[in-house]
């Protein structure tokens, strides 16, 4: 962008070119293939990047209208869809789910998470939805599966990010609802089939399918025009490789090639954690929404109490002491609201932010956060999956923007 433009945002111009030259390095060293940045401040885009490939194999570049997975950031989405039907007095955060998906009906949990699928005890409450949204209903970590209660949960899984192509709703439904839960309703932080639940239930309350109430609800009325559960054959060219690391070779190799992807289908049972497919552009859409309040353009798709309720802290103190994706201290400068991370302590995070910043990631290297109080939005598009470098990239990206503020 030009420098005008990063002036009338309340930036350094100077100081926004530490960011590109950061990124560049990322990229210069082969650690990442490709990437977009975006930093929206004071109603106007400020600054963007548009660093290396999308293809590294083809050798075709990075393009700003370049598709990614999105992974977890798929995650607040599928939340404000739950947090509209809320407005509308069609569920209550203190409702059981039962009510609409009665597979959770008679619940028992692990007396020891590790332990025997039958040594179980009767479940002291239901789960209710706002255990969905903060990650507390008490299922078994879908990422990282462990134990016998690990191995029972498989047939719900075609890819760690991804649902299973064999059942349909009702059939997964049934499958988790018979398994034991590894902790009980409202106890912890568990990283695990919550907002694929939550996804169903929007779909059981509102009487329409689970993509269709995000394209009409949410996607078409702010504009987001590339973002879906898959990517049709006319949109591929645009899709960017998906990276892993090799955990043997430490090497970047392909996990899912834009031209055989698993995300080249509609899915038959969409994932709410994890199964999007979006653009910086089209999120940037999304981002504006939350941090206007709740409307964009005239559309309003929830209110502005709404939002400072979904990006409020729900966690107890002893919730945030405990260990969260094998991270010690993770919870010491943000809680979790309602479908997002909320900075409440700057000092525990460990990198330049402010209070008040929510926002949430994803397993494929994507990363988005809000900062009311500087009426900003920041935007990092790679695809990295599931490796050590997310974190390093993610708070360089991060100190880079916030160094630059020049007002």
């Amino acid at each position: 962008m030009m420098s005008t433009d990063a002036i009338l945002g309340g930036f350094s111009p100077a100081r926004l070119a530490r960011l590109t030259r950061g990124m560049e390095h990322y990229v210069e060293r082969g650690e990442i293939a490709g990437l977009i940045t975006l930093v929206y401040r004071r109603g106007r885009l400020a600054h963007s990047d548009v660093i290396g490939q999308r293809n590294e194999a083809e050798g075709l570049p990075m393009r700003r209208d370049s598709l990614f997975r999105i992974a977890s950031m798929s995650k607040p989405i599928a939340s404000v869809a739950a947090l509209m039907l809320l407005e509308e007095g069609k569920l209550r955060l203190g409702d059981p789910i039962h009510r609409w998906l009665p597979e959770f009906g008679r619940l028992k949990v692990l007396r020891d998470p590790l332990g025997a699928l039958d040594d179980v005890y009767v479940s002291p409450r239901p789960i209710r939805v706002v255990d969905l949204l903060t990650h507390r209903a008490g299922f078994a970590n879908g990422l990282f599966p462990e134990g016998p209660i690990g191995e029972a949960q498989r047939p719900l899984q075609s890819h760690m990010l991804l649902l299973s192509r064999e059942l349909d709703a009702e059939g997964w439904l049934r499958h988790l609802g018979s398994l034991p839960l590894c902790y009980a309703p409202g106890e912890r932080v568990t990283y695990g089939y919550t907002t694929d639940v939550l996804g169903l239930l929007v779909e059981r309350v509102s009487g329409v399918p689970f993509a269709e109430f995000l394209r009409t609800r949410i996607f078409d009325p702010l504009g987001m025009t590339d973002t879906a559960f898959f990517v049709p054959e006319e949109k591929r060219a645009r899709f960017s490789e998906g990276y892993t690391v090799d955990p043997r070779s430490l090497q970047r190799v392909v996990d899912d090639s834009a031209a055989a992807s698993r995300w080249s289908a509609a899915p038959r049972l969409p994932s709410g954690a994890a199964g999007l497919v979006s653009t910086a552009d089209d999120y940037l859409q999304f981002a504006r929404m939350l941090l206007a309040g709740g409307q964009l353009r005239g559309e309003r798709l929830l209110s502005r109490k709404t939002i400072e309720l979904m990006t409020t802290n729900f966690l107890t103190p002893e919730q945030r002491k405990i260990d969260f994706f094998a991270a010690k201290d993770y919870w010491a400068g943000h809680g979790f609201g309602l479908g997002v991370g909320v900075v409440d302590n700057p000092a525990g995070e460990g990198m330049l932010t402010s209070i008040g910043q929510y926002g949430w990631g994803g397993a494929y290297g994507t990363h988005w956060f809000n900062d009311p109080r500087e009426d900003m939005i920041c935007i990092l598009m790679l695809q990295l999956l599931g490796a050590d470098l997310y974190s390093k990239i993610k708070f360089d990206f991060q100190n880079l923007v916030y160094q630059a503020i020049d007002n």
